[in-house]
């Protein structure tokens, strides 16, 4: 009699366990900073990047290059569910930790956002010699893209800012960054929090924080987002450090100097980035379009990974179209329960 072998069960992503990751993982400096790489596509050469071909006397153009920048207390992490789907539709792009942040090496004492800057123009530096650049970042990752976009010198086609702060903010944006006093109580305890129990604190507010719906939280990924938060001091430091970044935000935008074609999406059950505030940054950035999804939450590329990946291609493929130029008319861009304007 012969035994019948069982299939090896697929991952939640669809993918048996027996076939590789289409997402490559490496280390990178980047304006002096060491960090971790997360990236799909055609990798560099032996030769090194690949050059331009032309057919019949006219250029072949290539196909855009995403670079995807997380937010405050995040890392590359939060895209690779995007990422796995960009690599299934053949789409070359590349995720980052920000310096400070996963693997990275630690911020310098001193503004944050400059240094942010110069690693971020690095990577689109880097990246632009393989192919045009599109930056899409969420939370502080949108920022630092409208940051880029606001640098003419930098080889941008185009830009999607996702829930940037900065704006038109929630409560809680506004009380760590105007009000220090919860910092204070907090830091002044007689005794310090046990670790445990600012784990299990931060196990029950990061889900209702990050997601639309908590219940569909995904475990490894409130996993990874609690271990920021190990301890008594090093909540403390993170505290401080997100204060400090909300002043800087205060004066973080240029954006009459934003040229290329600009996607500002909002997110109708964000909790700390309200949706008002992507329709204000379409306001004050006329040629921009806007998204909003009342279904998404602070971090869409976790609520719902393959809408997201199609987004950022549809807008990526559209702005190489035009040369980086924005558009001379107004542009929809609609999808189920959205409400998108030009």
């Amino acid at each position: 009699m012969t035994a019948t072998q069982r299939p090896v069960p697929a991952d939640r992503g669809g993918r048996p366990p027996t076939e590789p990751d289409p997402v490559r993982e490496s280390f990178r400096r980047f304006a002096g900073v060491r960090t971790r790489v997360l990236e799909v596509g055609p990798p560099f050469a032996e030769g090194g990047p690949p050059k331009r071909t032309r057919r019949k006397g006219v250029e072949k153009p290539r196909p855009p290059r995403l670079v995807l920048l997380h937010g405050y207390c995040d890392s590359a992490d939060t895209w690779r569910p995007v990422l796995g789907e960009l690599a299934a539709a053949g789409v070359p792009a590349i995720a980052v930790d920000l310096p400070g942040f996963g693997d990275a090496q630690p911020l310098r004492p001193g503004p944050m956002l400059p240094q942010l800057d110069a690693f971020t123009a690095a990577v689109v530096r880097e990246q632009a010699v393989l192919g045009p650049v599109v930056v899409a970042g969420n939370s502080l990752g949108g920022t630092m893209s409208l940051r880029a976009a606001q640098n003419h010198r930098l080889p941008i086609t185009g830009v999607v800012s996702i829930a940037a702060p900065g704006f038109v903010d929630s409560w809680l944006v506004r009380t760590v960054g105007r009000n220090p006093l919860p910092l204070r109580l907090y830091s002044s305890l007689p005794l310090p929090v046990p670790g445990f129990l600012v784990r299990a604190v931060a196990e029950q507010v990061v889900p209702r924080i990050l997601y639309a719906n908590s219940r569909h939280a995904d475990a490894g990924q409130v996993r990874r987002f609690t271990t920021l938060f190990p301890d008594y001091r090093a909540t403390t430091a993170r505290l401080e450090q997100a204060r400090q970044l909300v002043a800087e935000l205060a004066d973080a935008y240029r954006l009459d100097r934003v040229r290329v074609p600009l996607l500002a999406v909002a997110c109708g059950k964000d909790k700390l980035v309200t949706s008002a505030s992507g329709r204000k940054l379409h306001t004050l950035v006329p040629h921009s379009r806007l998204v909003v999804r009342e279904d998404w939450g602070h971090c869409p590329q976790l609520d719902d990974p393959p809408e997201v990946a199609e987004l950022l291609t549809f807008f990526a493929a559209g702005a190489v179209r035009t040369g980086g130029r924005p558009l001379p008319v107004p542009t929809v861009i609609a999808a189920p329960e959205d409400t998108a304007t030009g």
